[in-house]
């Protein structure tokens, strides 16, 4: 039996991504700021403090990912992490050196949208328009249920 993971159609796609993200992170070395930090961090600077779900919320990501994601921007100095409108809530806002890089990370983000942009022009289909179709297609069917159909017919589930 060959090992399933050899496979992988979408795999280059992540491995795209990450190679991209790692270039993106390049603009930062030397620093704590990693680029997933920066839309949470933007999103604080210009919204003021807010408790861990509101900022989850407002970048869709889950709580608990979000609550690991400000853990380790806390340790980087970027956030600080008091006590929310309640005892199970944690309010977060930016520390005077985060709020002093907003400018620099809002200038990388623009600039990474216009590269993004400059890309997926070359292209002759966009990965944006790919994103739409993709999402167009699920809303028909979701992914689950097309992986719990091919499951339903492979021994090796049972």
């Amino acid at each position: 039996m060959t090992d399933p993971t050899e496979e992988g159609l979408w795999r280059p796609l992540r491995l795209l991504l990450a190679r991209m993200d790692d270039d993106i992170a390049r603009l930062y070395a030397g620093t704590d700021i990693k680029p997933t930090y920066v839309m949470e961090l933007l999103r604080l600077h210009h919204r003021g403090p807010m408790t861990i779900r509101e900022l989850a919320e407002s970048v869709q990501r889950t709580h608990s990912a979000l609550s690991q994601k400000v853990a380790a921007m806390k340790a980087a100095g970027l956030v600080e992490v008091t006590r929310g409108p309640d005892a199970r809530s944690k309010r977060v806002s930016l520390t005077p050196a985060a709020t002093a890089l907003a400018g620099k990370l809002a200038a990388e983000w623009r600039a990474t949208e216009a590269a993004s942009a400059e890309l997926e022009a070359e292209l002759p289909y966009p990965l944006s328009q790919v994103v739409r179709d993709i999402e167009e297609a699920l809303s028909r069917r979701s992914f689950h249920d097309r992986i719990a159909a091919r499951l339903a017919d492979d021994p090796g589930w049972r």
